[in-house]
């Protein structure tokens, strides 16, 4: 179905281009909010950091469900990790899992860090990506295995903390924003922006391993991409 642009900017004083252009800014690279107000001044548009805030509470989750519906299919082997994040003081698990080319497939904020919060997540993916991988690769926390028991007995399970590095490198990005947030307010505003900044990842995730004509033909068409989504002419 497609989206209804004009019912979603309704009642909004800024043109939607200014709206999809400052919460790309946002959850596309390591800034503050005041950093986006920053630079949105210096090209004439003044809009306080708090607007922006709420134009990413309002469009980011709307956006990252259009990127997800238009994803391209995913990876067979699902690489799985927890890390541990301080939120009010508390700690809590932040489970994400990525496919074999670094697609993030899925996230999830949890208190636990036991079979029952991997089982969560497993129930997530599977009903999420429509299937079960061919392959899953974890560190050796005993929680998988207790979670693919139940849940997916025919699926490979590795468990091996070297073969698990592409997992564990999803987390750096969050870390980074983790940082220049002062720390996530609460388990609810993590979750959410962290599963718009993966979805807004992905559609501007660019090969390495690849010739410069390439990197930059990916990168058109993730902007017509995100044109499309929100709704806006490309630039």
């Amino acid at each position: 179905m497609k989206m209804n642009h004009a019912a979603l900017y309704a009642g909004h004083r800024y043109p939607a281009a200014v709206i999809a252009h400052a919460v790309w800014l946002y959850f596309r690279f390591p800034l503050s909010l005041r950093k986006v107000e920053e630079m949105l001044a210096e090209r004439g548009i003044v809009v306080s950091h708090e607007t922006i805030r709420r134009w990413g509470l309002k469009f980011g989750g709307t956006y990252a469900a259009e990127i997800r519906r238009r994803q391209r299919a995913t990876g067979d082997k699902w690489h799985l990790d927890e890390v541990a994040i301080l939120i009010a003081g508390k700690k809590h698990w932040l489970w994400r899992a990525v496919d074999q080319q670094g697609v993030v497939l899925d996230v999830l904020v949890q208190s636990r860090r036991d079979a029952r919060a991997a089982k969560r997540l497993l129930r997530k993916l599977m009903k999420r990506q429509g299937r079960v991988p061919r392959v899953m690769v974890t560190d050796k926390l005993r929680s998988y295995c207790a979670a693919a028991r139940t849940l997916m007995p025919g699926v490979e399970h590795r468990q091996h903390k070297g073969l698990n590095n592409r997992a564990e490198n999803s987390h750096q990005p969050t870390r980074r924003r983790e940082r220049i947030m002062k720390r996530f307010k609460s388990p609810g505003q993590a979750q959410r922006f962290l599963a718009t900044h993966d979805q807004v990842a992905n559609l501007f995730r660019t090969p390495t391993t690849t010739t410069a004509d390439h990197r930059r033909q990916t990168r058109r068409q993730a902007h017509a991409i995100w044109a499309d989504v929100a709704g806006v002419g490309v630039a």
